[in-house]
């Protein structure tokens, strides 16, 4: 995992500041928390966050004043040792009442084992808990029409965004369609820039295109045809013809020559754009803190651009659909023994006011009914309701492919993609090398 998991949207100023120079580290132990099983309180566990962790302990306590159902402690990890730790722990009495996860296969294996308990029941007793959420963002917890976890942090969808001077200068509009993206790659090029910033010394940035041209070419059930090891997996005819039009793309010199010695954690892709050298950088919704952190002016001046990512004509994906990070989710462990107390602090914390106004004023665009007006009142209103807008809207929202496939498949699929935009494989090859 890197550090675009805690890197988050909108905020004031400060927070931004703070939330962009968040790193992926931390303890190999819980912090703030007596760890799972220890004592008689019940166990949330979570990824550490510096910006976000006193809301979630601003909401347990709150809810160890108000309910009489039991204590709740909260215990934090740094993101290297916590999926190892939830590993080992999710199947002995060291297990935790309640789980930070990130939703889709993330949880597959748990769900598989029997050691996720089934929240299905619990949204249908409470229909208002379930309408409380924007359903492509409580589907991001689903799996075969059940759901296992309740949305607890913001949205960070994947966005094309751009350097509005470069574009002017080329005479380039910001493209809605594919073949408008192609000439305005071709444009770009002609006029002596690089047309798209890519940090492609680290695969997960190049990933984002495979997702959103699989998504675009045969919708989201191409993919979880892939996830669910259905239909042929990669060998569906329409993952051939995205990662086609991905090596058209490469070929056209879209991203330049050296975009494999770019890195993203230290603001490579980012500055490229900033500073008037490429066009487009598609990437996380996280990318407006980090230009804020790290190009303030580029920013506030009103040169940062961003839009959803353009559709391909003829294609069966929906263009409204988005691909990134859903959010993150609590789950129910399945032998917690404060299964009461667990079931009551989903259906009343996760909605409170307080705890949806404390995540809106540290940065995040929180996946709830209704808050869009708490966000027009933020410092940056216009990028804030766009990302919110973006997900009400959306058919669907595909979670990264990294996070939804097993550890190994993400692994392999990863290394062999990082080989296809270097030109060593094709998109035959790709497609060969993952059915493998």
């Amino acid at each position: 995992m890197t550090s675009r998991r805690l890197t988050r949207g909108t905020a004031t100023a400060g927070a931004l500041l703070l939330a962009a120079s968040l790193v992926a580290c931390g303890s190999s132990g819980p912090a703030g928390g007596g760890g799972g099983g220890g004592g008689d309180a019940a166990q949330v566990w979570a990824l550490q966050d510096t910006v976000l962790n006193p809301i979630e302990q601003a909401s347990i306590d709150r809810f160890n004043e108000s309910s009489e159902a039991g204590d709740f402690e909260l215990a934090t990890f740094g993101n290297d040792p916590y999926k190892q730790r939830l590993r080992t722990a999710i199947n002995s009495p060291q297990a935790p009442d309640l789980f930070f996860n990130w939703g889709g296969g993330n949880l597959k294996e748990y769900v598989d084992a029997g050691r996720i308990e089934d929240l299905t029941p619990l949204l249908d007793e409470n229909p208002e808990l379930r309408d409380a959420f924007l359903p492509s963002v409580l589907a991001g917890a689903e799996l075969d029409g059940s759901v296992y976890g309740l949305p607890m942090r913001g949205m960070q969808p994947v966005v094309l965004f751009y350097n509005k001077d470069v574009l002017d200068a080329a005479g380039v509009a910001v493209p809605t369609t594919w073949d408008e993206m192609l000439a305005a790659v071709d444009g770009l090029k002609a006029s002596g820039v690089t047309p798209i910033a890519l940090a492609g010394s680290q695969a997960w940035t190049e990933l984002m295109w495979a997702e959103y041209l699989l998504d675009r070419v045969g919708g989201p059930e191409v993919f979880q045809n892939i996830r669910d090891g259905e239909n042929g997996g990669w060998q569906q005819p329409e993952v051939l013809e995205a990662m086609g039009l991905l090596q058209d793309l490469i070929e056209r010199g879209a991203f330049g020559e050296d975009f494999a010695s770019v890195g993203y954690d230290v603001g490579g892709a980012s500055t490229i754009l900033a500073q008037g050298d490429a066009g487009f950088h598609l990437m996380g919704s996280w990318e407006f803190t980090n230009q804020l952190g790290q190009s303030p002016d580029f920013v506030t001046g009103g040169g940062l651009g961003w839009a959803p990512f353009p559709a391909v004509t003829g294609g069966a994906g929906d263009p409204t659909n988005l691909v990134g990070n859903v959010s993150n989710f609590y789950s129910l462990t399945a032998d917690s023994p404060n299964r009461e107390a667990a079931e009551e602090f989903l259906t009343t914390a996760l909605t409170d006011e307080e705890y949806i106004s404390d995540l809106i004023e540290a940065g995040d665009v929180p996946p709830v009914q209704g808050v869009r007006e708490q966000l027009q009142e933020t410092d940056n209103a216009e990028y804030s309701t766009f990302i919110y807008d973006q997900t009400v809207e959306a058919a669907n929202f595909q979670l990264s492919w990294d996070q939804d496939l097993s550890a190994d498949e993400a692994t392999v699929m990863l290394e062999q993609l990082s080989r296809f935009f270097l030109g060593e494989i094709d998109a035959q090859g790709f497609v060969d090398a993952l059915a493998a």
